[in-house]
């Protein structure tokens, strides 16, 4: 009946359900825009006319009308904020749509994790649908909290919110075809397989394209980025909190290409969501940087769309869903109205007064046995591999400085920018820890502790000598999850995460708040990165170049192999 109904208003043999009249429409797969009225019928748009009638009628005031923005890959874990008060944030920005891999939170619980996100869901203002996570855990070099089986895989993948397979990150795997990858990927054999292959290049690329994987949102530079355009594969440029590889992609560009790109935040920090949005914010950089607005429209609307075979949204037009934003100004692009399924949506909602009930199953996931906790490091050279920070990227680089050595042990020297780093078996209490080095952190004293740990989430910690180390794992330990900042035995900020260790159970004005205690407290203590947790949580991610620590030991990615702390002398 809902069909009849809808060609009945199209046809002007009805009236809509709701009218929108006086705006400018901005069609994105014409590249024009002009004047129309928009008839609304049960959720989806029935006729583009000016001579609709409808039961309503809302005058926008000559105001340009979109597609709601769709964000082609993004982690709500890594706003540290619940479900639904990462909905109210984003749709304020004119997302409509979200796509989200949820392997953060599948890492430590599990099917019971997706599933509290796909309910969670179902209660948002927004559509947040999910890509199955992939390789879980990530790999092997590392202890995560759960494991999702092939029967887990097959069911999530026939879940009506589920779009396709989720980042495969277990690149090397795949290029080496491994039958565990090889029969993830044929469950999901003619689906959206979604890529994350930070380097490759050559033949390996073409391996990792030719096993069905469509896209890659892992690029930092233009040869790596075009590389993956010529083996078929979709581009996503990223810019998020800690990664901003937008503008150095954008040269990328072209008239031939665009409908090839798409945009995506990938790990976006709460005070920066806050603060400068979500995918209207990189429409803005975009259109800054002179690409066309309706060209910038595309690649947060219908190329997304058409990636991920959602055919009833990224584009104003007959049949489609009614998911509308209304801006003044295309080149300013600030977020007026938004509509989603034809419901005018309450952008300017006030955070709820009390806190969201942590689910028993989400909670208490931090379990460390501290009595066989042991931060030494015995000397066995003179030199050690050492992570080094690249600062806006997600990548490493692979130094080998002098050992800081004090009676056969060797210890942080904060003065050369040499801080420890602790990596922590959170899940288990299994007294498992990765002991490591790491510099360009810029910490003159103190230490740092989070559970925010792709992908693995144990717990890890940096810092300039161990007492001040072990203060802030405790912290964060005492309170389920979180991040702290410490200086000997005194906790000085400190920021809780108890669903799951990952989100917050507050609002994102109060987790923004205690984010930025967290990062001035850092600051105060020496560390001059713009977001030190942001670049942390990436350290002990081993399937990112190029050394990383996980709570196994070092890791050289590219060889996807554990190295020694110490080379020979």
């Amino acid at each position: 009946m809902q069909q009849k109904r809808l060609l009945a208003v199209a046809r002007g043999d009805e009236p809509a359900d709701l009218v929108l009249r006086n705006l400018q429409l901005v069609d994105v797969l014409n590249h024009q825009v002009y004047p129309a009225s928009i008839a609304v019928c049960d959720g989806r748009i029935a006729a583009i006319d000016e001579a609709c009638l409808g039961h309503e009628e809302h005058d926008l005031q000559g105001g340009f009308v979109c597609p709601g923005l769709i964000d082609a890959h993004a982690h709500i874990e890594s706003t540290m904020l619940h479900p639904a008060e990462y909905a109210r944030a984003v749709i304020s920005h004119g997302v409509t749509t979200v796509i989200a891999n949820p392997h953060e939170i599948a890492n430590v619980l599990g099917m019971a994790g997706i599933l509290y996100l796909l309910q969670a869901g179902d209660r948002a203002p927004l559509d947040i649908l999910l890509t199955v996570p992939s390789s879980v855990p990530a790999t092997a070099l590392a202890s995560s909290g759960a494991t999702l089986t092939s029967k887990d895989i097959q069911s999530l993948g026939d879940h009506p919110k589920v779009v396709g397979l989720g980042e495969v990150m277990d690149f090397p795997g795949v290029v080496a075809g491994k039958d565990r990858l090889l029969k993830e990927l044929s469950m999901f054999r003619g689906q959206v397989v979604d890529g994350h292959c930070p380097g490759l290049m050559g033949r390996d690329l073409q391996a990792y394209a030719a096993a069905g994987i469509s896209s890659d949102h892992e690029c930092v530079n233009i040869a790596e980025a075009a590389a993956r355009l010529r083996s078929g594969m979709k581009v996503f440029f990223r810019e998020g909190s800690a990664a901003h590889n937008l503008l150095d992609l954008l040269p990328l560009l072209d008239h031939y290409n665009e409908r090839w790109i798409s945009l995506c935040t990938d790990d976006l920090s709460p005070a920066d969501l806050l603060t400068k949005g979500s995918i209207d914010n990189l429409l803005r950089m975009v259109m800054n940087a002179g690409v066309p607005p309706i060209t910038a429209l595309r690649m947060a609307t219908l190329n997304p769309a058409e990636h991920y075979r959602l055919w009833d949204r990224g584009l104003l037009a007959p049949g489609r869903r009614a998911d509308i934003l209304v801006v003044d100004s295309l080149s300013e692009f600030q977020p007026k109205r938004v509509y989603r399924a034809g419901q005018l949506v309450e952008t300017k909602e006030q955070p709820a007064d009390r806190a969201e009930r942590v689910p028993a199953k989400l909670a208490h996931t931090v379990r460390v046995d501290w009595q066989r906790l042991d931060l030494k490091v015995a000397a066995q050279g003179t030199h050690m591999r050492v992570i080094g920070v690249i600062p806006d990227q997600l990548t490493t680089t692979c130094r080998i400085m002098p050992a800081h050595i004090v009676a056969e042990e060797a210890l942080a020297c904060p003065k050369r920018d040499l801080l420890k780093m602790a990596v922590i078996e959170r899940h288990r209490e299994s007294g498992q820890c990765g002991l490591g080095f790491v510099t360009g952190m810029g910490l003159q004293r103190g230490a740092i502790a989070s559970t925010v740990a792709h992908d693995h989430h144990n717990l890890m910690v940096i810092g300039g000598d161990d007492r001040s180390m072990l203060t802030a794992a405790r912290a964060v330990a005492a309170v389920g999850g979180g991040q702290a900042v410490a200086l000997g035995h005194e906790v000085l900020a400190l920021l809780p995460l108890p669903v799951a260790g990952l989100m917050s159970d507050g609002a994102i004005e109060q987790v923004a708040s205690s984010q930025n205690e967290v990062a001035q407290a850092a600051r105060r203590l020496g560390c001059r990165l713009d977001d030190p947790f942001m670049t942390m949580s990436f350290l002990a991610l081993e399937v990112i170049p190029e050394l990383k620590l996980t709570d196994r030991g070092l890791v050289h990615v590219r060889t996807m192999k554990f190295v020694p702390l110490f080379v020979e002398d």
